[in-house]
């Protein structure tokens, strides 16, 4: 059992590249260093992961498995080392990509079948038999990335009333209503977002008044105003997260804001680096202020430790997550150590 209080790091790899699957690790409150505590390889390019309390309380790990077939699992991760609890479950979709949990159901993105789908929890937090598979529709401008729909990222918004997913290959973005009792998604309205530019991921501000998209086909972030009552996405503007020059190509991974809404973090692969902008007081601009090497090699992800002090990148293609100390007045970060990790895909913390 892990020392309560204590803050612990989950890493997801791909162990189809040689990944070691779910890495568990404790952390150093005072240097943010990572010391593992064990692994497990129960699933298959456990990519995404997401943490979520059993009606017990118990922490429960849950992880897509991004495979042709596609699947989640769930993990007992109260010990040093997750222990699966039962079998992975299919999520009749391809490729999930991302996944979160919402009103006691676990929900996947499934980026090579462009769908959404809804697995609702048993009391241990296990995923069972899948209600709802929503299957996006649409193309984009780039034919070799946007031939059809490609869902990459799903997630609640902050008042918990709507479902919200990315979709790389319709350059849109979708909101759904979740009905708790039956595991079913309600359509409610789909933004368009500039033709090409390839939504991945987005993040709200801290007031929920607004979000923003980052953009892997184009490398920018889309400043949206977010609209909780009627559930309303509306587009406002792009800033790019490179500089004028930077390596091309160059494709966005992950963004993550500041909690208190004066920055944002937006990792970058192909130029390897951690783009920092300044957001506007009321959160509806953003200002690309300077980049920062990743300390590694193909950024996939980028995550903000509990006490908001430090970033972490998982950079997928040279094996480590590295972290960084950010300067409170300047969101600037610099480079603090780094944790082997073969083809670190994704980082979160309990």
């Amino acid at each position: 059992m892990a020392e309560q209080g204590a803050v612990r790091a989950f890493i997801g790899s791909f162990t189809s590249a040689g990944g070691r699957g779910v890495v568990a690790a404790a952390v150093d409150p005072e240097t943010g260093a990572l010391t593992e505590t064990g692994a497990t390889d129960a699933v298959a390019d456990p990519s995404f992961l997401a943490l979520a309390p059993a009606a017990d309380g118990r922490p429960v790990l849950y992880a897509v498995s991004e495979t042709e077939d596609g699947a989640v699992a769930a993990f007992d991760a109260a010990g040093p080392v997750p222990r699966p609890l039962g079998a992975p479950a299919p999520v009749r979709g391809s490729g999930p990509t991302h996944l979160c949990v919402a009103a006691g159901h676990v929900l996947t993105a499934d980026y090579t079948s462009g769908s959404v789908s809804v697995l609702p929890l048993a009391a241990d937090g296990s995923p069972r038999p899948a209600t709802d598979v929503l299957r996006h529709a649409g193309a984009g401008p780039v034919t070799d990335r946007q031939s059809g729909p490609h869902a990459h990222q799903v997630l609640p918004d902050p008042t918990g009333r709507w479902i919200v997913s990315v979709d790389l290959g319709t350059d849109s973005v979708r909101v759904c209503a979740l009905d708790p009792a039956t595991g079913l998604l309600k359509p409610h309205r789909e933004t368009a977002l500039r033709a090409g530019t390839g939504p991945r991921h987005l993040a709200f501000h801290p007031a929920g008044t607004h979000a923003y998209v980052l953009n892997e086909l184009a490398p920018t972030v889309t400043v949206c105003r977010w609209d909780a009552a009627e559930g309303v996405l509306e587009p406002l503007g792009e800033t790019a997260v490179l500089p004028e020059g930077a390596a091309e190509p160059s494709y966005p991974s992950e963004i993550v804001v500041a909690a208190d809404g004066r920055f944002a973090w937006a990792a970058v692969r192909g130029d390897d680096s951690i783009a920092v902008l300044a957001l506007s007081p009321t959160g509806d601009a953003a200002e690309l202020v300077t980049t920062v090497p990743c300390g590694g090699h193909w950024p996939r992800d980028l995550t903000l430790d509990p006490a908001a002090r430090r970033l972490y990148a998982a950079n997928e293609r040279s094996g480590d997550v590295t972290w960084f100390d950010l300067d409170p007045g300047t969101g600037v970060p610099t480079r603090a150590g780094a944790f082997l990790a073969p083809a670190a895909s994704c980082v979160i913390f309990a």
